[in-house]
């Protein structure tokens, strides 16, 4: 259970989500309706009871073996289930049915041949394929992308299922197929009624009234070099405070979408629906409509935009001392990509920064640095995640992948950006006004010994009763970093970790080591920053659009819409780019890469590409002729008579056999050899027995 903290406590407490054994599962009925909330490295799915507390321990679902291919469960599904005690005590849910319409959809692609029409499923969990009616199917054509419900005329007992085609959505060799796909796949809501694309046509120019003039104060935005809308600018300059000699005064100002978006307008309804925009490789399904996004609520240079901005002061080492915010009239002075402004600071400055460099850049750098000593104070967790960046050419097809680059500029917009969120929190909980916290949960107990396991595993050393903190995983880090064991440990540091979500109880935020957070800096593409706006502008009686009662009256149900749209936006964002990642590597079938185990399952092996980050799947039928067993501690396949290993982390070499743009799907056959071990049957480490899982040679989950 969550622990909620008095709002003028420094250290809030940590709740304890967990997947408890049979004797924490008392009140469990045999048969309730349950979400899927969770999807851990193995792929397994895990369940909370429908209107449980977020804090009500998870339950795993139990691997469908195939029979509701069409109906496959995902993450925020509904499912009616059955829970069941197993061998050790551990309770798990069954699936009787899936719940609502989505049930019963599924997104195909049209395939005909021998004169049948069929709808191929474009989810790579489902392996059955719907048979429609000839004379229904007539005026499609093969390739077509549609929406298909289960079930029809002339039902079958036997053979494949029947479907009847709801809507065609699109072609499979559209270059757009891949964000398509993902946007009906997901549900995500697309488009805005004709009231709110009214409102937003309607919107007017911001004047000075009832606002501080900051348009002669140097801002700027500093972006990817794509970017459409931008919701930030920054200034920094040294504080000529003789009492506080050597620190620094820093401006970040944000969109003021609170002054076009009004509580319970239809733009605030659409607002609220979507939760957030939805950003793919090839197009970004804004929160708001582009007249706003990109324009009156855009912070573009030159042009006078309204904005909240928060003036803040840090002293030499970083801490910050005081902050005010302003309801204000500002004007960039100037557009710069993450580029540009590093490349002008390392010394080699276009036109444009070569103006700015003595007056803006250099200072900005300048507070920066003095502000990173507070972060570096602070100890953050410091974890790697490696992000790939999709290039399109000018016919719309991929023309390559590369590594998304972090650069000190980056990490300067995210420092400017976490304080002004801080002060945000800060305000509001000053004040007493209510809001919606972004938090992030300790890891559960669980998982930290998972964690434990696995490093004695590599003989690395973690006193056990240890309190996780960020600093015990940033020094853990730190210390494997140059050794053989770098990555894998990243990347079991980063599964350890919980999700943030937003919450109107404030527990804190783990990762970023801080008492109290809020979304404050992005209201163009989040919900959650702009119900904070209004929160300050109530808070701080900087208008009459504040926080509206209504608004408060369902906060608590607004975290919870916020943060399921975000996870909605994830999945679709990554689907879509394994799709587009998919299509680039499809005429490279037969070629050879090199690659890293980056996750063991009980049904194969997960391979990233070292050119492309691309993931794909090694199945385990194809790694020998013997049975291989999950030994979940050391995150490992490990051959039943031989020991013989494959590990997470390891650096392996894979050809690519099958790429499925459709779905996705990746499939490779693995060229290296495993590791040896010590023949016999590998027993599993850890406190908490599990059935051993046996997979011969042919089968596959």
């Amino acid at each position: 259970m969550r622990r909620p903290r008095s709002p003028r406590s420094d250290k809030p407490a940590r709740g304890r989500g967990s997947r408890a054994d049979a004797s924490a599962q008392v009140g469990l009925p045999p048969v309730g309706v349950a979400e899927v909330v969770e999807r851990d490295a193995d792929g397994d799915l895990f369940v909370r009871l429908a209107r449980a507390e977020e804090g009500a321990a998870l339950v795993r679902l139990a691997p469908d073996r195939g029979e509701r291919a069409a109906g496959a469960p995902g993450l925020g599904d509904r499912l009616l289930v059955r829970f069941q005690t197993i061998e050790g005590g551990e309770v798990e849910a069954r699936l009787i049915k899936r719940l609502g319409q989505s049930a019963h959809r599924i997104l195909g692609v049209v395939r005909k041949a021998r004169g049948e029409v069929r709808i191929e499923p474009v989810d790579r969990r489902a392996k059955e394929s719907l048979l429609i009616p000839q004379f229904e199917g007539r005026d499609l054509r093969d390739g077509d992308l549609v929406l298909a419900q289960v079930g029809g005329t002339a039902e079958r007992r036997y053979g494949p299922k029947r479907g009847k085609v709801l809507e065609v959505v699109g072609r499979e060799d559209d270059p757009r197929a891949a964000s398509l796909l993902a946007i009906h796949a997901h549900g995500i809501p697309t488009g805005f009624s004709a009231d709110a694309e009214a409102e937003a046509d309607a919107a007017e120019p911001p004047t000075l009234a009832g606002r501080t003039d900051l348009r002669e104060l140097p801002l700027v935005t500093i972006d990817p070099p794509d970017a459409r809308d931008h919701d930030d600018a920054v200034f920094a300059e040294p504080d000529d405070d003789a009492r506080n000699a050597g620190g620094w005064i820093v401006w970040v100002a944000i969109a003021d979408v609170a002054a076009y978006v009004r509580p319970g307008s239809a733009l605030d309804v659409a607002a609220r629906e979507k939760g957030n925009s939805v950003y793919f490789p090839d197009r970004v399904e804004p929160m708001l409509p582009e007249v706003l996004s990109a324009g009156l609520c855009s912070l573009r240079e030159g042009e006078p935009r309204a904005c909240l901005a928060v003036r803040m002061v840090f002293d030499k080492d970083g801490r910050k001392r005081t902050h005010r915010f302003h309801r204000g009239l500002m004007r960039s002075a100037a557009k710069l990509s993450y580029e540009e402004a590093q490349a002008a600071i390392d010394g080699r400055p276009g036109d444009q920064a070569a103006t700015l460099m003595e007056r803006v850049l250099t200072p900005l750098f300048a507070a920066y640095a003095t502000l990173k000593q507070g972060r570096d104070a602070r100890s953050p967790l410091e974890i790697e995640s490696a992000e790939r960046r999709i290039h399109f050419g000018a016919d719309g097809q991929i023309a390559q992948i590369t590594p998304r680059a972090s650069l000190p500029a980056h990490k300067l917009i995210e420092e400017f950006m976490i304080q002004a969120n801080v002060c945000a929190a800060e305000t509001l909980e000053q004040r007493r006004t209510p809001l919606i916290y972004r938090v992030h949960d300790t890891p559960s107990d669980e998982k930290v010994q998972s964690l434990v396991d696995f490093l004695g595993t590599l003989g690395v050393a973690w006193s056990k009763g240890q309190a996780p903190s960020t600093a015990r995983f940033n020094r853990l880090l730190a210390d494997t970093r140059d050794g053989p064991h770098a990555e894998i440990v990243n990347e079991v540091v980063l599964r350890t970790q919980m999700q943030a979500i937003y919450d109107t109880d404030n527990i804190g935020h783990f990762g970023l080591n801080l008492p109290r957070y809020a979304h404050f800096t992005s209201p163009i593409r989040r919900y959650a920053d702009l119900i904070v706006h209004r929160a300050l502008v109530r808070a701080l009686a900087l208008g009459d659009d504040g926080l509206a009662d209504t608004d408060i009256a369902r906060l608590k149900d607004t975290a919870e819409r916020i943060t399921m749209a975000e996870r909605r936006a994830m999945a679709a964002e990554r689907d879509a780019t394994d799709r587009y990642v998919a299509s680039f590597l499809a005429d490279r079938i037969g070629a050879e890469f090199e690659g890293r185990i980056t996750g063991v399952t009980r049904f194969g092996l997960f391979v990233r590409l070292a050119e492309t980050g691309a993931d794909g799947l090694v199945p385990i039928a194809s790694l020998g002729t013997e049975y291989f067993i999950h030994d979940e501690t050391a995150h490992a396949l490990v051959g039943e008579r031989s020991g013989a290993r494959w590990r997470l982390g390891r650096e392996v070499e894979v050809r690519l056999k099958e790429a499925t743009p459709i779905t996705g799907g990746l499939l490779f056959e693995m060229l290296s050899e495993p590791e040896a071990g010590e023949a016999g049957v590998p027993r599993r480490r850890g406190p908490k027995p599990r059935r051993r899982e046996r997979y011969p040679r042919g089968r596959r989950r």
